[in-house]
Formats: structure tokens, C-alpha cells, sequence
């Protein structure tokens, strides 16, 4: 593998990212709990086989014997560069790039690095391995059966023309990460603690923790410790990682999470995942516990979606509706409906539209501005999120049809859709949660842990 290309850095200083210090960490979705990385500070060449347990979903990895395999620590890079995409569409910026222009040393303290001059030669092999690793997964492949691709197209070190010292580095994402982050829900929160975790194994469980227990309420999210073994990718005996992962559950010491110890109905060790109140890790704002909320926002439900709705496919069960966004009310429109001191409310039986508000109009039909609105707005909000599953269906469908992978059966959802457009749903996130709850009564009891 050719050496990074150096290119001069006269033109190249308006590019750069500007360094944040309190920019918000993200972790792209699908890797956080698939082995994509090895978990391991010593060279890897041996690849990485899985297979999901209900075999839908496959991720083969492969190193260069030069290289050796990307470790769960070279991937603070990825996330580094996950959290400027993820701020830069937060804050409109159109055409968000693949390809990143940054400081190393910008690169090194957000993730907790030291920046002396070994540092800066360990990212250089972080980047080497991130390019050199390659990866074959059936993972969003859409149409095609298997999608390859390194993390990295590549990486170029910026050179100061008189000096010859670095100046700055770009880095190529590969699209499947790209297209991964910018995509509808494709990031998850961490906690900055993350970075402080000093083993493989750990930081993977703090991974899994957050993709699965983040939202999963109180009860939080068990794994059996098979499942979790094969999920991991670790070489090394099924015994020594059960005993490493017992040893991390006696610590318990996973930021913003519990970490419990159950047993499975085989009699294999289960770890129970509880999100911990008050502590890092969880998105900002997001309650502790969403089934504590649960009456409050089916009554906000109720309000906001008092019109009668169109009934879903035959076969899709109705599902938990999200709550209701705030109304933004202007300014003008708020100054009509105010009443005015010492002056009685106005009928609420009669509106403005009505022909009784409007002497001697013709008795034509009624029409219920506020009414059209609603279902105007309604309509809107189910076809934003068609095609995709919002944070609201993913946490539910955790907590009521846990052990299964969402991904690969919101993929089987779409293809049963696409089979006929008599089954094109009114509200895809109702519908898909039903067809999902319909599958788990059927197939449940072949979930494996």
C-alpha cells in the first residue's frame, strides 16, 4: 500500500473544519454493535465472520497483512468525522462532503489523544489501517447483494511548501460511511466519557449499550452471553470473553449505564443494559424512562389527532403514535384569537368560515380551516417519515419486540411493500410497527438468547 500523497498547503487553509470544543460526539447507528473493528491493541490479520442469528445480515472484514485490521480505537476517528457531519447538516450546510479537510492536533483532543510527536505518528497507522481494511457486508447493499468498501478512499497529508512540516491533513470517506451518518436517524449520541475507556471489550459494550438500552426504558436491554460473543468478532475462546464480560459487570462502570447479571433459560449468563438517569451517554432531553411518560403523550395524542384517520393495511396492527410537536403559532395569528379585556369569548359554535359569522352568504358547505390544517400538517409529518423508521418506532419496537434486528426486517417491509401498491400505507411508521408486532408473534420464539 502506497504511503499518504503530500500536496502544498497554500490554498488549502480556508478548508479546514473549524475545531469545536464542546462539539457533540456521534457514533454511526449500524456499527455500534456489529464487529467491524477488532477489539484488540495487537496486530490482527485473522478476518472477521458474522453471520446474524436470524441469518439475514452478514459482515465479513479482512486486513491487509501489512496493515493489520482497524481497531474499535482507530474508529474514534470515524466518529470524530461522524460529529462534524452530523453538525454540519444540523446547521443547514448544503452538500455536506465526503471528503474533510482538518488539524490533526484539532482530531487528537477530541478524542482524548496526547498531541506529542508519537501521537501524531500513531494516527498516521490509525489512517494507514482505516484505508487498508476492507469490508463486505449485505448492510444497506439496497439492490446490490453485498457492498465492499475500506472505511477510508483515502487520506493526504498537507505540506507547508518552505518548511516541509505538515500542515493540516484531508481525509475521503468511504460513501457507505458517509451515506450511513446523513441518513434519517444514522447517529447516535455518546458520551465524551467513551473516549477515557481503556479496553476493546469494554468499549464495545458501552456500544452496544447505547444502540440497544438507550431508549429501551426502565427495564433496559438484556443479551444472552452467546449472542453477545458471536456480536463481538473477538478472537480468543468463548470462555475467556465470558469471563472478561463478567469481570466488566462485577465493575459495572460503563458511562451513563447499569450493567446486571441474569440468566437465560439454556443457562447461559444474560447481561441486563439499564440506562442510568442524570448520568452521560444519553441523547440530550430524551427521558430517562419513555414508558414513565406514556399516558401523558397518548393524551397529547389524543388532542392533537382528534380528526379520524385512514385505516392501515388489513394486516398491520395499530401501532403507538409519537407525540405531538409543539404548534408554532405567529405572532399575527395569536394577536386574532386573543380576547380583549372586559369583552366576552366569542362563540366557539360559530367560526369565521361559517355562513352564520358572514350575514347573507349563500348556505354553502362548511369548511373547517383549523380542521383542513390539521390533517394538512398530518399528512406532512406521515410522508417526512416514510422510508425510514424514526427514533419513537425504533425505541418502541425495543421494548416490545426486543431480540430482534430492525433494520433487516424494516428492509423485508419495504420489499413486501414494493411487491404490490395496494399495500402502500397511510402512515408507514404505524404500519411498520404493526408489521413488525405481527412477525413477533409468529416468529418470536425462534429469536436465539
Amino acid at each position: 500500500m502506497s504511503r499518504p500523497r503530500k500536496e502544498t498547503a497554500s490554498e488549502q487553509f480556508d478548508l479546514f473544519l473549524p475545531y469545536i470544543a464542546d462539539l457533540p460526539m456521534r457514533d454511526q447507528r449500524e456499527m455500534m454493535e456489529r464487529p467491524f473493528f477488532s477489539l484488540a491493541k495487537s496486530k490482527r490479520v485473522k478476518p472477521i465472520d458474522y453471520t446474524s442469528p436470524d441469518s439475514k445480515l452478514w459482515v465479513h472484514v479482512s486486513a491487509n497483512p501489512d496493515y493489520g485490521m482497524a481497531t474499535i480505537w482507530d474508529a474514534d476517528i470515524l466518529i470524530y468525522c461522524a460529529s462534524m457531519l452530523a453538525d454540519m447538516a444540523r446547521r443547514g450546510v448544503n452538500d455536506v462532503p465526503r471528503k474533510l479537510h482538518l488539524m490533526p492536533y484539532d482530531l487528537l483532543r477530541a478524542i482524548g489523544r496526547p498531541t506529542t510527536g508519537r501521537a501524531y505518528e500513531l494516527l498516521s497507522q490509525a489512517l494507514d489501517r482505516l484505508v487498508a481494511t476492507t469490508i463486505k457486508t449485505n448492510i444497506r447493499a439496497e439492490n446490490r447483494r453485498e457492498a465492499t468498501f475500506s472505511w477510508l478512499d483515502g487520506w493526504t497529508q498537507l505540506v507547508d511548501e518552505r518548511t516541509e512540516r505538515s500542515r493540516g491533513m484531508t481525509i475521503e470517506l468511504s460513501n457507505w460511511f458517509w451515506e450511513g451518518v446523513m441518513m434519517k436517524g444514522g447517529v447516535l449520541s455518546i458520551d465524551r466519557a467513551y473516549f477515557d475507556i481503556t479496553g476493546g471489550r469494554e468499549r464495545w459494550l458501552y456500544k452496544v449499550a447505547r444502540k440497544h438500552a438507550g431508549g429501551a426504558g426502565e427495564g433496559g436491554f438484556a443479551i444472552s452471553m452467546p449472542v453477545l460473543f458471536e456480536k463481538s468478532g473477538a478472537e480468543g475462546q468463548y470462555r475467556r470473553f465470558k469471563f472478561e464480560m463478567l469481570k466488566l459487570v462485577e465493575k459495572d462502570d460503563l458511562p451513563g449505564y447499569a450493567l446486571s447479571l441474569e440468566t437465560a433459560r439454556d443457562g447461559e449468563p444474560m447481561i441486563r443494559m439499564r440506562r442510568v438517569d442524570g448520568k452521560g451517554g444519553a441523547e440530550k432531553g430524551l427521558p430517562a424512562s419513555p414508558a414513565a411518560n406514556e399516558d401523558e403523550m397518548e393524551q397529547a395524542i389524543d388532542r392533537a389527532f382528534a380528526t379520524p384517520r385512514a385505516p392501515l393495511p388489513t394486516d398491520a396492527a395499530t401501532p403507538p403514535k409519537a407525540p405531538a410537536r409543539p404548534r408554532k403559532v405567529s405572532a399575527t395569528a395569536a394577536a386574532r384569537t386573543a380576547v380583549s379585556p372586559g369583552k366576552p369569548a366569542a362563540s366557539p359554535a360559530v367560526s369565521a368560515t361559517s355562513p352564520a359569522a358572514r350575514p347573507g352568504a349563500p348556505n354553502e358547505p362548511v369548511v373547517d380551516a383549523s380542521q383542513l390544517i390539521r390533517r394538512t400538517v398530518i399528512g406532512l409529518s406521515e410522508a417526512a417519515t416514510r422510508g425510514f423508521m424514526t427514533d419513537e418506532t425504533i425505541d418502541h419496537l425495543r421494548r416490545t419486540c426486543p431480540g430482534w434486528d430492525l433494520h433487516a426486517l424494516h428492509a423485508e417491509f419495504e420489499r413486501w411493500i414494493a411487491a404490490s401498491p395496494d399495500r402502500t400505507p397511510a402512515d408507514w411508521q404505524r404500519a411498520f410497527v404493526g408489521w413488525v408486532k405481527r412477525h413477533h408473534e409468529k416468529h418470536g420464539r425462534n429469536l436465539r438468547g
